[in-house]
């Protein structure tokens, strides 16, 4: 087990990363560089945000069920508690890095501070294809992570959540192992668990419910009218799901639709709930789900290219880059997942006309209700579903509206606004511990 602070040269030269995994945090990066120029910040808060807090390495050795040993690259990053206990989620996936996970638990800082939320940023992940295990092995892969990390989190320190290919029994799993080895009860730790461990009503849906939120707020400033507004999803898991079916709800025309085997698109639209059932049904192929009208097979690619009103990338990170972002049709991009789109692709599509809803805006309900889970745990008092959802709204839909001002003040693009917008909270939170200028006064 390694703790280490990194920095950008050292993820990008790491034999970890991929050339394409080792853009992910510069890209990063050029984000905040570029809200700095409209909302220059002090030299003292920019220092502060420069590298992760921590970063911590570990290898993930468990017993499969044929008796052998197999270890697995772990790793957890805390970036930045000014403004609070540092919140991230917990992906597996074969393809998780270093470089990955300090580029998503940077984004988690800004995410939490655009909402208004008093967390910090961090992001943890294991480097494997879930498909590959068995549940006990699973299982065993759950709470050895967590052993390994243990140190490092806590209810007033860091609070992991579930992420890509986690989800509410691996963090029950994760939860109870931590009770184990603190030898107490500690359901604040982490947050997404089940109803019956101090999970929270609304969990599930919160970050596909909190993107509709956004665009729904939106909807007066975009002029668009749900019942003349198509829609495609990249991505059917949880998130993707749940937006599609409450914009479906609200009378969007869902008329494309994609996962990791494929996608589907109908022209005359696409009833989500059933496609669900569908995918659930025929292990997750979509192809020759029934439809509105005649669909056909379509590539996650050919997704994103088609004549939308509004896309919703849902799934990975670097979907949408310089290759691919002349051929957007979209007007508008509603980011579900973290990442999604380049900074390359960014400066494409601006100079286009396409509005941006950035990711730290867009996917920052599952947060937030991560928030709402771990106040009900430190108070022993539990909400009722209205009360989250309503909650969530208000807190979303005045996110989105500071969001909105700063960018038509400022005249920038949505996600620089919103890094404008996290910006002012941050410095805030950092210079409130006194700055150079304060020290240097006679």
């Amino acid at each position: 087990m390694e703790l280490m602070t990194t920095d950008g040269e050292q993820v990008e030269n790491s034999a970890d990363s991929s050339e394409e995994q080792g853009r992910l945090f510069r890209d990063a990066r050029r984000r905040l560089n570029k809200a700095i120029q409209f909302f220059p910040i002090s030299p003292d808060v920019e220092e502060q945000l420069k590298y992760p807090k921590s970063s911590l390495a570990v290898s993930v050795v468990i017993r499969m069920d044929n008796g052998s040993r197999r270890a697995f690259k772990g790793f957890r990053v805390r970036y930045d508690d000014s403004r609070g206990p540092s919140k991230g989620g917990i992906r597996f996936h074969q393809n998780v890095t270093l470089d990955e996970v300090m580029a998503l638990a940077f984004w988690m800082t800004f995410k939490c501070a655009v909402v208004g939320i008093p967390y910090g940023g961090a992001k943890g992940g294991v480097c494997v294809d879930t498909k590959e295990l068995t549940k006990t092995e699973l299982e065993r892969l759950s709470r050895t992570y967590i052993e390994m990390i243990s140190d490092m989190i806590g209810p007033e320190v860091d609070i992991p959540a579930p992420d890509m290919y986690t989800n509410e029994i691996i963090m029950g799993w994760m939860s109870d192992q931590y009770n184990r080895i603190k030898r107490g009860k500690f359901p604040g730790v982490i947050t997404g668990k089940p109803l019956s461990l101090g999970g929270s009503v609304g969990r599930t849906d919160a970050t596909g419910r909190g993107g509709m939120n956004v665009l729904r707020r939106l909807e007066e400033h975009l002029q668009i009218h749900p019942h003349q507004t198509k829609v495609a999803v990249q991505g059917f898991g949880n998130v993707g799901y749940h937006c599609a079916r409450l914009l479906y709800d609200a009378g969007y025309q869902i008329i494309a639709v994609s996962n990791s085997e494929g996608g589907i698109y109908d022209p005359d639209g696409i009833d989500p709930y059933s496609l669900k059932q569908w995918e659930q049904e025929h292990k997750d192929v979509l192809a020759g789900a029934p439809t509105k009208g005649t669909s056909q097979t379509i590539g996650n690619e050919d997704l994103l290219k088609l004549p939308v009103d509004v896309l919703v990338p849902a799934a990975l990170e670097n979907q949408i880059t310089s290759r691919n972002a002349h051929e957007i049709k979209a007007k508008i991009i509603l980011e579900l997942a973290n990442g999604p789109t380049t900074a390359d692709a960014d400066a494409i599509l601006h100079e286009r006309g396409v509005l941006v809803i950035p990711d730290i805006l867009a996917n920052a309900g599952g947060v937030t209700v991560s928030y709402f889970e771990w106040v009900q745990n430190q108070t022993g008092f539990y909400w009722e579903i209205d009360e989250v959802q309503e909650k969530l709204q208000k807190i979303m839909e005045k996110a989105t509206i500071s969001v909105w001002e700063t960018m038509v003040e400022h005249k920038c693009d949505m996600r620089t606004a919103a890094y404008i917008e996290a910006l002012k909270k941050l410095s805030q939170a950092i210079e409130a511990h006194g700055t150079r200028y304060y020290f240097n006064l006679p």
